[in-house]
């Protein structure tokens, strides 16, 4: 019997670990990425009025026309980009593993930052493509212009990029991105532009790559209403750019899922509509709480990292950083993840743990107590 292909999931398997344990001890979990509060009332009202409305048949294949100008204006308003197309997921996960199914052949290279989103590997070993990955390292994440420049071989078709970058919280610089712009223009790399955390951005600004000289035309930009409208369990994404690249990126789609989610379509094209009082306040709301959390990880003896954007940030505990994770739920009542699940590279951030501080103040505040328990002797 012919064996199924091996794809990499260490992350995927350490975040079910960590569920599990928080279940079972009753632990806070901040191991993974959701808020636990909705968005906007009036966004829910919007798919509630579809869903009534008689919007429950398939979408049609690119989206349903409200959301795709919706789309198309909020790139134009906010960046003052003009995408030739869009093309609506499910979720920015699906928008990735089908342009890259669409753009790779066996053999290919597909540049990436690492640690990446679990999601990336799988998708580049379904593609038959292989990763070779940047590696940012702590406690700044920066860019090495020289390893990006030494990972770029014959074989390069696709440079994978994520700003503001899960799991770091690094938002990189314009100097970073034009490193990598100019990478791209060089070796005729298409660029998919993992922006899902676009509006999370508490110091900095988030600059997308598809704005930089030579970009335009070979950037396919990636977002969802996930992670700026805090329904990441609607999973409604996009992708835009370029007609050829969409167009790709689409011909693979239709036969992964053809479309669906119509209801919630129409509520993230209202969603978007309305965006930018809600986007502002929903940032300053996270940055808050993230001080906070940085606030008890320094007080639990810990030293968190700077974190500019997402919903995240990494704090370096000082020793192993799984077996760190392991017992942290017995401890002192709080799951976490080490941010090694997320590196090809193991050596590059063994202590380091990443936090998750989308969650309501008052669990914030719970957890920053409890984690402070850590240097008086644990629970």
């Amino acid at each position: 019997m012919r064996r199924a292909a091996r794809l990499d999931g260490l992350g995927t398997t350490i975040f079910t670990e960590m569920t599990a344990l928080a279940a079972r001890t009753g632990a806070i979990n901040l191991g993974q990425g959701f808020p636990d509060t909705d968005g906007p009332d009036s966004v829910i009202e919007a798919a509630v009025a579809a869903l009534r409305g008689g919007e429950n048949q398939y979408a049609p294949l690119p989206g349903v026309p409200a959301l795709r100008d919706a789309v198309l204006a909020h790139q134009r308003d906010f960046y003052g980009l003009e995408p030739e197309d869009v093309l609506v997921t499910f979720g920015a996960t699906e928008a990735i593993a089908a342009a890259l199914l669409a753009l790779c052949q066996a053999g290919d290279d597909v540049v990436v930052l690492e640690p990446y989103y679990d999601s990336y590997a799988a998708c580049i070993g379904f593609a038959g493509a292989r990763r070779r990955p940047v590696t940012l390292r702590p406690p700044d994440f920066a860019l090495d212009g020289e390893a990006l420049r030494a990972a770029l071989g014959p074989r390069a078709r696709v440079l994978l990029l994520n700003s503001p970058h899960n799991p770091t919280g690094r938002v990189l610089s314009r100097d970073e991105l034009s490193t990598i712009a100019q990478a791209c223009v060089e070796h005729d790399l298409v660029c998919i532009s993992d922006e899902v955390y676009e509006h999370l951005v508490y110091d900095g600004e988030h600059i997308p790559p598809a704005t930089l000289p030579g970009m335009a035309e070979r950037t396919l930009t990636v977002s969802s209403v996930g992670k700026s409208f805090s329904f990441t369990g609607w999973k409604i994404g996009w992708c835009s750019g370029p007609a050829e690249l969409v167009a790709a990126t689409r011909t693979v789609k239709q036969y992964l899922s053809f479309a669906g989610g119509t209801p919630l379509q129409h509520a993230a094209a209202a969603a978007l509509t309305g965006a930018r009082g809600y986007l502002s306040d929903l940032r300053d709301e996270l940055r808050t709480k993230r001080d906070h959390l940085r606030a008890g990880l320094t007080a639990a003896g810990l030293r968190p990292l700077p974190s500019a954007g997402t919903y995240f940030v990494n704090a370096d505990v000082g020793s192993d950083a799984a077996s760190f994770c392991r017992t942290l739920p017995e401890r002192c009542g709080v799951v976490a993840i080490p941010t090694c699940v997320f590196y090809d590279d193991k050596t590059a951030a063994p202590t380091l743990v990443r936090f998750a501080f989308c969650k309501r103040d008052a669990t914030i505040a719970e957890a920053a107590e409890r984690l402070a328990g850590l240097a008086r002797g644990g629970s």
